[in-house]
């Protein structure tokens, strides 16, 4: 395919048949062949790809992706608005031709933009060990179960890894987000702020439409310092000591169930105290978890200011997951909604957007779109 396409493309450039057919090694009637497909059906003619339009970089055409890397290879000095135009002399009324932004995007990840300055970009988060207390906290909804009134649990619960301390252990009436902020930020006031908190992929820890699977309660850890960790799908051993002392509350705290909120909250108060202070842990040493744990030394003091002083200007997204530039809407995500994102203009029309500092990806004003990069907070789990 990646051969079909040079060849049509030096066409395209006005190098001779003969010549071409020679250099390939094919006959001028397999040339023919070749160059009058591609007139008749364009470029998906000379591809087994599928002819979904194009429009994010990542379901970019390999064969037109790599047109985008070898031009830029060509002419360094070109940014994405050339190499469009390059694009559209080359390919236009065959396919749909790709946003500046799309370009740029291209460009960066085959690391051939230069950046404004090198961030710290998270490549992954692998599982920390969470050796010291509040390294690590761990946090799940152990499954419903119904309660005396008919009505369901969802125990929202947090343990810290390194000690087994039983951090919370809340009677919620749903997985709901408004009912877990609340939660966590008497936690956070309570204990102070942990270096890292890990949890499986499901609601409200992350969000399936969320921006890089964000939630909300995923960018209010991050404003807060607290890094994101997410064990794999199907793989709740990543998540082991946390699993296990579910297995515990379940047998000890929910059998029988209570009447109801008010009295399974006490029971689960009554076995947290239990937990934490009388039941030993071979794993450490026949110790209580109450004799390994201490609150965190970070304070918890409500969110930080965000400042972008190496970014042009900084804009709020709206309520409905926008920002607004140059009499512009840009759809940015729902997740991201009152908080303030830094950008730059980084090459002409084409302009970064950071959130933190981390990098979410380019927008183009024509196209009035955000082109994302590989997620930076880690891969899609």
């Amino acid at each position: 395919m990646e051969e079909r396409m040079r060849f049509v493309v030096r066409l395209l450039d006005g190098e001779p048949m003969s010549e071409l057919c020679r250099e390939f090694g094919i006959s001028r009637k397999t040339g023919y062949k070749i160059f009058n497909r591609y007139q008749d059906h364009g470029l998906d003619a000379l591809t087994d790809r599928s002819r979904r339009s194009v429009r994010y970089a990542n379901q970019l055409p390999e064969p037109i992706e790599r047109m985008i890397v070898r031009a830029k290879q060509d002419k360094p000095h070109w940014g994405a608005r050339k190499i469009r135009e390059l694009l559209v002399r080359r390919l236009a009324g065959d396919v749909r031709i790709p946003a500046r932004s799309t370009i740029h995007a291209v460009l960066d990840r085959h690391g051939l933009v230069q950046r404004m300055r090198r961030r710290k970009r998270a490549t992954g988060t692998p599982l920390s060990q969470g050796a010291r207390p509040n390294d690590l906290w761990c946090v799940d909804f152990k499954g419903e179960f119904m309660l005396g009134n008919g009505r369901y649990c969802y125990p929202l619960t947090a343990t810290d890894h390194a000690s087994r301390y039983l951090l919370l252990c809340d009677a919620l009436e749903s997985v709901r987000e408004d009912l877990a902020f609340p939660a966590f930020e008497q936690l956070f006031k309570e204990r102070g702020l942990p270096a890292a908190i890990r949890s499986d992929n499901g609601v409200p820890f992350a969000s399936p439409n969320g921006l890089y699977n964000l939630s909300r309660l995923a960018v209010w850890r991050l404003r807060l310092g607290i890094e994101i960790e997410r064990i794999k799908p199907g793989r709740p051993q990543q998540n082991g000591r946390h699993e296990r002392m579910h297995l515990t509350l379940k047998k000890e705290a929910t059998r029988p169930a209570g009447a109801n909120f008010l009295q399974q909250q006490a029971k689960f108060d009554a076995f947290t105290a239990e937990f934490n202070n009388e039941r030993p842990h071979e794993a450490l040493g026949m110790k209580v978890p109450a004799d390994c744990y201490q609150p965190s030394a970070r304070d918890y003091h409500g969110l930080p200011e965000l400042t972008y002083p190496l970014h042009d200007k900084d804009v709020i997204v709206t309520s409905c997951g926008r920002i607004c530039m140059h009499r512009k809407k840009i759809n940015i995500s729902t997740v991201l909604a009152g908080q303030r994102l830094g950008i730059k203009e980084i090459d002409e029309g084409i302009w970064l957007v950071s959130f933190m500092h981390y990098d979410l990806g380019y927008i183009d004003l024509e196209q009035k779109t955000l082109q994302t990069l590989d997620n930076p907070f880690g891969p899609r789990l």
